[in-house]
């Protein structure tokens, strides 16, 4: 999907909501853990409800992999279902990964090539060679971890080297990679008060950002800081959605919640 087709989207949809299926099975309803494969159906199901008012949706590999091949087959599934019956919907793989050359072509592989996903998100800790290898994928994005929502962000990521916090040289340098067109970053909601320099940096790259609802983000103190003519946001919501409720009727209480967020959206989209 090209940054374009994004933007067309939640114009569309007057949205710039992004789901996050983060199941643990332990949460979902009960009725669904007797299924062949209680995580896909679950997934199916939230998709099914809430599809038309947002524009992405972002499984953490965590919550797949924890169950082994199990797992990975529902992720496999899940990606398959959206990439079929919704194609307009962005994809995002929340992996985090971020290795050495070699070993970061093929997780890109995996997730761009095998799994077909829109995006990966990627650690740039260890620098360019860690992450050009993702960016040389046509038409695909990588999401550079920036500013978390997390309180252990303080311990690393605001810390001053030579007079310049770090989160912002990894902005300014991840510029410089080839193919830098292809990234966006992930900025957390819980860190509203810095969208403002992160935007002198980053004016025109789209920030995934996780943090509203459950962590105590802002939306509206998000959007005054860190919109731009494209809206150039991407706002996840996990846990505040998708387990809206835990009985037979959970898909459409996490409509319910969906649309509130993205009702709110339409009013703050310029």
């Amino acid at each position: 999907m090209t940054t374009q087709q994004l933007i067309s989207q939640i114009f569309s949809k007057k949205s710039f909501l992004c789901i996050g299926l983060d199941v643990d099975i332990e949460k979902i309803p009960s009725h669904l853990r007797i299924t062949e494969d209680p995580i896909f159906e679950f997934n199916k199901a939230i998709i099914e409800a809430t599809h038309d008012v947002c524009v992405a949706y972002k499984p953490n590999t965590a919550f797949y992999e924890a169950y082994g091949i199990k797992g990975w087959q529902s992720l496999e599934r899940t990606i398959a279902y959206i990439n079929q019956n919704y194609p307009e919907i962005f994809t995002i793989a929340d992996a985090k990964r971020g290795d050495i050359g070699n070993t970061s072509s093929m997780y890109a592989k995996a997730f761009f090539d095998d799994l077909a996903f829109d995006s990966v998100t990627v650690a740039p800790y260890m620098g360019k060679d860690s992450v050009e290898p993702f960016l040389a994928f046509e038409n695909k994005h990588t999401i550079l971890l920036a500013l978390t929502s997390n309180e252990g962000a303080f311990d690393f990521q605001t810390l001053q080297v030579n007079g310049k916090e770090i989160y912002k040289t990894v902005l300014e340098t991840s510029k410089t990679w080839k193919n830098s067109h292809n990234l966006m970053y992930v900025v957390g909601a819980t860190k509203a008060e810095f969208f403002t320099e992160i935007r002198k940096i980053v004016p025109d790259s789209f920030l995934l950002v996780p943090g509203v609802g459950a962590q105590g983000g802002s939306l509206s103190e998000v959007c005054k800081y860190g919109m731009n003519e494209n809206v150039g946001l991407l706002i996840n919501s996990s846990r505040g959605i998708i387990y809206a409720s835990a009985d037979v009727d959970f898909a459409e209480k996490a409509r319910e919640e969906a649309v509130k967020l993205q009702q709110e959206m339409a009013s703050l989209i310029p």
